[in-house]
C-alpha cells in the first residue's frame, strides 16, 4: 500500500469516526439507552456529569486499549497506539454531535424512539465505512480481537459476550449509583444491540466496493 493510499484510508477512517460519533449522539439524545459498548460511558456521564459523554468515551476507550496491552503483552503492536488519538477524536466528535442534535426536539416518546433508530442507522453506516477504510480497528473491536487471539475463540462469539458484559456492567453501575434503579439502559440499548450489526452488513454491501475504489491506488 502506497503512502498516498494509506493517507486516504486514514482520512476515510476519521470520517467514519465522525459519522459513528454522530450516531452515538442521536442515540444518546433519545435517552432510551445507547449501544452496548457506549453504555458504561453513558452511565458515568449521567452520574458524574462534570465530564461529558465524549470525555467518558475517551476514558472508556483508553481503558480498553490498556486492556489490549495487558492481554497481548509483547504481541501488542505499537501501531495500535494510534487508537489513543483516534479515541480522543471520537470523544470530541461525539460531544460535537451532541451539540448538533441538541436542536432536534425529542420531547415525545415517538421522537425519542425515532432518534434512537436514526442513531443506530448512522452508527451502522459509520462502522461500515471504518471497515472499508481497513487501517486500524476501534478500541472496542480491537479489545475483542485481542481476547479472541489469546483464547483462540471465535471473534463473533467473543463480541457477543463483550457486548453483554458491557450492558451488565452498566446495569451494575446504575444499581450502585442510583439506589438500585436501572438508569440509562433501556429499549434503545436493545435496539442498538440487535440492529447495528444488521445495518453494518447492509451498508457494507452497498458501499464497500465504491469506497475501496475511491481510496485505492488500483483503479
Amino acid at each position: 500500500m502506497s503512502k498516498k493510499e494509506t493517507v486516504k484510508r486514514y482520512i476515510l477512517f476519521i470520517i467514519s469516526l465522525f459519522i459513528a460519533a454522530l450516531g452515538v449522539a442521536f442515540t444518546k439524545h433519545g435517552e432510551l439507552g445507547v449501544s452496548p459498548i457506549s453504555s458504561v460511558a453513558n452511565i458515568m456521564s449521567i452520574r458524574f456529569d462534570f465530564f461529558t459523554i465524549g470525555i467518558w468515551l475517551i476514558i472508556w476507550n483508553c481503558v480498553l486499549i490498556l486492556g489490549q496491552i495487558l492481554i497481548l503483552r509483547k504481541n501488542f503492536k505499537l501501531i495500535q497506539l494510534l487508537q489513543i488519538p483516534l479515541s480522543f477524536l471520537f470523544g470530541y466528535f461525539t460531544d460535537f454531535g451532541m451539540w448538533i442534535v441538541s436542536f432536534i426536539p425529542a420531547d415525545s416518546y415517538i421522537m425519542r424512539l425515532i432518534s434512537v433508530i436514526v442513531g443506530v442507522v448512522i452508527l451502522g453506516f459509520g462502522v461500515s465505512v471504518s471497515v472499508s477504510a481497513n487501517v486500524i480497528m476501534n478500541s472496542g473491536e480491537a479489545f475483542v480481537k485481542a481476547i479472541a487471539d489469546v483464547t483462540h475463540k471465535d471473534f463473533g462469539n467473543i463480541k457477543i459476550a463483550f457486548d453483554i458484559s458491557c450492558v451488565l456492567l452498566a446495569v451494575i453501575l446504575s444499581l450502585f449509583f442510583f439506589n438500585f434503579q436501572i438508569v440509562g439502559t433501556r429499549e434503545g440499548t436493545l435496539i442498538s444491540a440487535l440492529c447495528t450489526g444488521l445495518t453494518v452488513k447492509l451498508f457494507g454491501k452497498l458501499t464497500d466496493k465504491p469506497l475501496n475504489r475511491l481510496v485505492s491506488d488500483k483503479k
